[in-house]
């Protein structure tokens, strides 16, 4: 029997049932590619829900994330999702980014018992990806700590910087940085660095992750609700939200690889095909994500053997 993963859809209201919908036609395509199966369950959310049911998270909304191998959120600034959050037993806080000179990620811990719990993670990322890890050094004790669990991951090229080195390294050099990990009071101003990589080059996408039960993915950032209904919304921050669901939701590495990779060759191959599609009267979300959608059997490692349909 094939593999079955359940993952909470949380569109809520405004441009996130578009979203939402693009990004789940294409965990189906990649599960179809990698010989699994996602089943997603879609409950109202946020505003939405309150308007249905004079609540933002009903009991049916609480029973499918809780339920749920992992979350999918169509906006981080629903203000409901602070009471999903509460409910998980959340440990770190990612940070993806792709931009045009590579991508990286960044992790950080959600609390100061969790910090060990975080570099693991940092270094587990680190083994998927590229194999280096820098550790930006809020004090002595964050490096020692780096340095005693990368004593358990040969393999890890790990690098040391300080505070500064490493926001000015962030800044200027993104392209040198696999994976950055550091401490919880620093986290959100290498978040606020990385938002000013070139704007028109990147895509952001956050997870929160868990140490048990379902961990939360979003994209960091949307078109805004003025764009509601027009078919016009960018989906890419919500596939690049969708990838890290595969490999670090529920565990499915490679398939978050080729969803990664397929929207990295899409917004970098010629003239940025994706970007050019929108450009046009024609742009639509659902032609952009099939831009996409497109490069998945060649982003896949084994593409000599994935059919060529993936309709």
């Amino acid at each position: 029997m094939r593999r079955t993963h359940s993952v909470a859809c949380l569109a809520g209201d405004g441009t996130g049932p578009e979203l939402m919908a693009e990004a789940c036609r294409t965990l189906h395509s990649v599960a179809r590619v990698h010989g699994f199966v996602v089943e997603d369950v879609h409950v109202p959310f946020g505003s939405e829900a309150l308007t249905r049911s004079g609540h933002p998270l009903p009991q049916a909304t609480r029973s499918a994330y809780l339920e749920a191998d992992a979350v999918l959120v169509a906006a981080l600034d629903e203000p409901a999702l602070a009471g999903v959050e509460s409910e998980l037993d959340l440990r770190a806080r990612l940070t993806r980014v792709v931009h045009r000179r590579g991508a990286f990620t960044l992790l950080s811990p959600a609390g100061a018992d969790s910090e060990r719990w975080t570099v693991e993670r940092a270094f587990a990322v680190a083994r998927r990806s590229r194999g280096r890890l820098a550790s930006v050094d809020p004090d002595d004790a964050w490096a020692a700590l780096a340095d005693e669990v990368g004593d358990s991951h040969a393999g890890v090229d790990v690098e040391h910087l300080s505070v500064r080195d490493g926001l000015e390294a962030l800044a200027f050099e993104p392209q040198r940085f696999d994976v950055l990990v550091t401490g919880q009071q620093l986290s959100r101003l290498l978040d606020d660095v990385a938002a000013l990589l070139e704007r028109d080059g990147r895509v952001v996408a956050c997870g929160r992750l868990a140490a048990s039960g379902p961990s939360i993915f979003a994209p960091a950032e949307a078109d805004g609700r003025e764009l509601a209904g027009s078919g016009v919304v960018d989906p890419c921050p919500m596939l690049l939200a969708a990838s890290l669901l595969l490999a670090e939701g529920l565990g499915e590495a490679r398939a978050g690889e080729t969803l990664a990779g397929a929207l990295t060759a899409a917004r970098s191959v010629g003239a940025d095909p994706v970007a050019s599609v929108r450009r046009t009267l024609a742009a639509s979300t659902r032609e952009l994500a099939d831009a996409v959608l497109r490069l998945l059997p060649v982003s896949h490692r084994g593409a000599e053997f994935v059919p060529e349909a993936l309709a």
